[in-house]
């Protein structure tokens, strides 16, 4: 069943937990998001960005989610990331996308607002929800990328919130986009969510919360990789995060490590192997493993 990210995630804003926003880019991811939310009895945003679109194509993406959907009593939102390509937000809508990302945070204030509103003006009369962003959280994913954090501010929140309708707001507090997030364990400003929940009462949004399992890290370094020194959130900064107002929490980085890991420890220790089913089957278990344990992280275990 596909419902808008607004009913997604009014439950989870009332009873104080978070839903994972998968980005998937192919059929395992998606079997992986699903089969793993269907395990946990949790609903899931499955997302695809403009460069997933590039990749994959519009039509393909969606016959992969909707076929999904049909075949699944867990609640599923088809969600638009970081969209900035009017032409492609326009095209989404169309399409049956349930939800819809406009990435204004690179934009001043008042064109991010003015863009923002015309997105909620259009996706509002097809029922479809918006997310919007304030404040930048650096790094590089896909086609989005800024060199520096600018924290959100409360009070231009609350008037961004206002001014736009949106239905959901991603916020900055210190969180990064990528696998190369920080130099050092970082430090999420709680206090600046709670008071930013206060002021807006919004289902609030976190972009750059990959924990970048470690393991994962070794694992794919031992079969040939060349990761350095990827670093990201911890789970408990994640935990307090949601305990005091976020409601959604998008993840990509994570997936792509185990995917990554689970393929090159079979081209390595199986050179034989040609089939593709035996080298993406193992590396779509992964992906749901870490699925799973993002929505124990999350809360949304048995939120279905």
């Amino acid at each position: 069943m596909i419902i808008s990210l607004k009913r997604m995630l009014a439950q989870a804003n009332k009873k104080n937990y978070a839903v994972g926003a998968y980005n998937i880019n192919n059929m395992e991811f998606v079997q992986a998001v699903v089969s793993a939310s269907e395990k946990m009895n949790s609903p899931a945003i499955i997302s695809t960005t403009e460069g997933a679109i590039r990749y994959a194509g519009m039509p393909y993406l969606k016959t992969l989610v909707y076929t999904a959907a049909a075949h699944t009593k867990i609640p599923i939102t088809f969600h638009l990331d970081h969209g900035r390509d009017f032409t492609v937000i326009k095209q989404a809508i169309k399409a049956g996308y349930s939800s819809i990302m406009y990435d204004g945070s690179h934009l001043p204030f008042k064109e991010n607002v003015r863009n923002t509103a015309k997105v909620v003006r259009w996706a509002h009369k097809k029922g479809v929800s918006v997310e919007g962003e304030l404040g930048t959280i650096g790094g590089a994913e896909d086609l989005v990328s800024s060199r520096e954090i600018i924290y959100t501010d409360p009070d231009t929140a609350k008037e961004f919130v206002e001014k736009t309708g949106v239905d959901a707001l991603a916020i900055a507090i210190g969180t990064s986009h990528g696998a190369y997030k920080f130099s050092s364990t970082p430090t999420l400003d709680i206090a600046r969510l709670k008071t930013i929940k206060k002021l807006t009462k919004l289902p609030l949004v976190l972009h750059g919360a990959s924990e970048v399992p470690q393991y994962l890290v070794r694992q794919a370094n031992r079969y040939g990789a060349t990761l350095g020194k990827a670093r990201g959130v911890p789970d408990a900064q994640i935990r307090q995060a949601v305990k005091h107002g976020i409601n959604k929490v998008n993840e990509d980085t994570d997936l792509r490590l185990a995917f990554l890991a689970s393929t090159r420890k079979t081209l390595v220790k199986q050179p034989s192997v040609f089939d593709p089913r035996k080298i993406l089957g193992p590396a779509r278990d992964y992906v749901q493993k870490i699925v799973e344990d993002r929505i124990k992280l999350l809360g949304s275990k048995g939120k279905a």
